[in-house]
């Protein structure tokens, strides 16, 4: 999903970028009241989950490739904002050191996989815990597996479309139209990102909301309080 330069037009890499800096403004605001001691370890280590899973890329029919981000998983366990901000390092790093997405379509590759993927999976999880009266671990796996796919499929389509409409406001850049770039994106993570994305995140959180469920819900206070409460192991 990681969108290379080239590909873009300078008035949507400029445009999207230029939409991200409020999200990451709001996004620093939040994490510098509600983030701790005791979870920007656990931000730490989540991006780096998310760091490992977006290097492994596989091919599907259509001559693109898919792979994992881990948005979700982070933004179910933290929150949204502290995913942007994570999702947003790691695409920088990856941007700059590895060649993974280009430098200049940054605010664009941002705008897919760290702030419509995660919110969108967070949303769709808040929504699906909130209409369900059992709250077992199986049901928050469930919706964190359904979430975390409908949320990358979400985030590709978001992508196919700034490919799509290229040929319409940037001749020379991306040259297949919306008929094309939808339906290629579409069916890389349909098919492949979107089920590995929901198993792994449904597993996960299913795990978590089964041995430590004071962790699901963002609330980092709690989180500081109940974790400094409970007994070593």
């Amino acid at each position: 999903m990681h969108i290379p330069d080239g590909y873009l037009g300078p008035a949507t890499c400029g445009a999207t970028f230029v939409a991200m800096i409020p999200v990451w403004v709001l996004a620093v605001r939040a994490a510098k009241k509600r983030l701790h001691s005791r979870t920007v370890p656990m931000l730490a280590m989540l991006s780096a989950v998310a760091f490992l899973v977006m290097m492994f890329n596989w091919p599907v029919p259509d001559g693109t490739t898919a792979h994992m981000v881990g948005g979700t998983l982070i933004a179910i366990l933290l929150g949204p904002w502290a995913a942007i901000l994570g999702i947003t390092v790691v695409l920088v790093i990856q941007a700059f050191f590895f060649g993974d997405g280009g430098i200049l379509a940054l605010g664009a590759n941002c705008f897919t996989m760290a702030f419509a993927l995660p919110m969108t999976g967070y949303l769709i999880y808040k929504l699906m815990m909130k209409l369900t009266t059992k709250k077992t671990a199986v049901i928050h796996g469930i919706a964190a597996g359904i979430s975390a796919y409908i949320a990358i499929n979400v985030a590709a389509v978001v992508a196919a479309f700034l490919f799509g409409i290229q040929p319409y406001i940037n001749e020379g850049f991306c040259p297949f139209g919306l008929e094309l770039a939808i339906p290629a994106m579409l069916l890389a993570h349909l098919v492949t990102a979107g089920p590995v994305a929901g198993v792994v995140t449904g597993v996960v959180i299913g795990y978590m909301a089964k041995t430590r469920a004071y962790l699901l819900g963002a609330d980092y206070k709690a989180i500081t309080a109940e974790t400094s409460e409970k007994p070593a192991e």
